[in-house]
């Protein structure tokens, strides 16, 4: 298993926590292999200027928030800028485009800037239009407003905020420069000063962030990545919206890929994740039969014939076999960094059958549920390799029992533990309304 120290730390570390790591997930994955290729052909597809979008559904402990980022890192590595957004009926309404757009471009990551890279991307994006105007002895004045054009007939107020940015960094205007760089990027309350230099009024809304994000992406292109993937989390939030809300958010995604079908969005790729019950229950996607007809896939009783071109892909819960695969991988990793005699211990005393053990235990723990099984399994095996790398008497066998702090439990984790009790319920809490 070959991979950098930083990388193999940031995982184990992230694991420790129990939370999805950042970067190196090919190390982890579990079950994808027959999806990878057809995901490739497609973001290849959406980097020679067409549009994509993708539906990822499973239910709770099937690994989406894993499928996403894993599919993140492989757009980067195709050089792509991604972003993740948490859709939320307060914070990130589908039904206000604005919001999504705000807070892509405050998630956006290339592989050269791993936090909030939209400034960057926008200065490179300038640079590129110098050095293209000095190699080809021409006028940046006009090289920027030739490639403004397909934006300014969506957006004239994104090129007219883009021009009034470059000026301001040619002339030193520090502050002008930065709130016009976070009006671009969609932010709230930036001084009148910095629009009133560039000409532009008002807040972005739902349909001027329409073509904001084509702003985005002639950008995106212009400074050398090969498209955005956009994720959009959590989209079953809408079914516990008010039902106004709902409908509006429903038809806002219906109008989206619609737009992308059409080309209005070259080199874009939409990923969006949800339950079974978003796409198959009567609050989802089937409440607008339009939404329905574009994306719905009828799938068969066997998950091995799926096909993963259609709009729709469904991701498998985690079985024993996969968890303890996915443990194998982990242990694999885990011993790469550290000394031989712990190595040697951790491969004696955390061997492929003390695994088994660990992982039924833990899914004992949570009701037998082994979909929900993965993150508190693989907290407690790094647990476990920190204790036999750290202490040589230790045997994990004799002096680890495997147990679950409810502090420590998610929401699904704490009502599957509840489950697994054999009687009552003493604490009202435990009780699934």
């Amino acid at each position: 298993m070959s991979i950098s120290p930083a990388r193999r730390t940031a995982i184990i570390d992230a694991l420790r926590k129990g939370t999805v790591p950042a970067e190196g997930l090919d190390q982890l994955a579990v079950g994808l292999d027959r999806l990878a290729p057809i995901l490739g052909e497609e973001l290849d597809k959406v980097a020679s200027g067409s549009a994509v979008f993708k539906a990822v559904r499973g239910e709770y402990g099937s690994g989406k928030t894993f499928f996403a980022r894993w599919l993140q890192q492989q757009a980067i590595e195709r050089g792509f800028a991604v972003a993740e957004v948490q859709i939320s009926e307060l914070e990130t309404p589908l039904h206000r485009l604005e919001t999504v757009y705000r807070r892509a471009c405050e998630e956006l990551r290339t592989a050269a800037v791993s936090r909030q890279a939209f400034r960057a991307v926008l200065d490179d994006w300038l640079l590129s239009v110098e050095d293209d105007a000095a190699d080809s002895a021409g006028d940046a004045e006009e090289l920027l407003e030739e490639r403004l054009r397909p934006v300014a007939e969506a957006a004239p107020v994104f090129p007219l905020a883009l021009r009034g940015y470059r000026a301001a960094l040619l002339s030193g205007e520090t502050e002008t420069a930065d709130g016009l760089a976070a009006w671009l990027g969609g932010q709230r309350n930036v001084a009148a000063s910095a629009k009133r230099a560039a000409g532009v009024k008002g807040e972005l809304d739902h349909f001027l962030a329409m073509g904001f994000f084509q702003g985005l992406l002639q950008v995106l292109d212009g400074s050398g990545h090969s498209g955005l993937l956009l994720v959009l989390d959590e989209v079953e939030t809408l079914q516990r919206m008010r039902g106004d809300v709902r409908e509006k958010a429903l038809n806002a995604l219906r109008q989206w890929i619609d737009e992308l079908d059409s080309g209005r969005y070259p080199g874009m790729y939409l990923l969006i994740t949800g339950t079974t019950a978003f796409f198959e229950g009567r609050q989802g996607i089937k409440r607008l039969p339009p939404l329905d007809q574009r994306i719905g896939v009828r799938f068969d009783s066997d998950p091995r014939f799926d096909n993963p071109r259609q709009p729709q892909i469904r991701l498998q819960a985690f079985d024993f076999p996969r968890l303890i695969e996915v443990g194998t991988r982990v242990r694999e990793l885990y011993v790469t960094g550290i000394s031989d005699d712990a190595a040697a211990r951790i491969t004696r005393y955390v061997d492929d059958d003390y695994l088994r053990v660990l992982a039924e235990s833990v899914a004992g723990k949570l009701g037998g549920q082994v979909g929900i099984a993965p993150r508190q399994y693989l907290r407690m095996l790094v647990d476990v390799m920190d204790r036999v790398e750290m202490f040589a008497d230790f045997v994990p066998r004799e002096h680890f029992t495997p147990t679950l702090e409810s502090t420590d439990l998610s929401e699904n984790e704490r009502s599957a533990a509840a489950s697994s009790s054999s009687g009552s319920l003493d604490d009202p809490d435990d009780i699934e309304l």
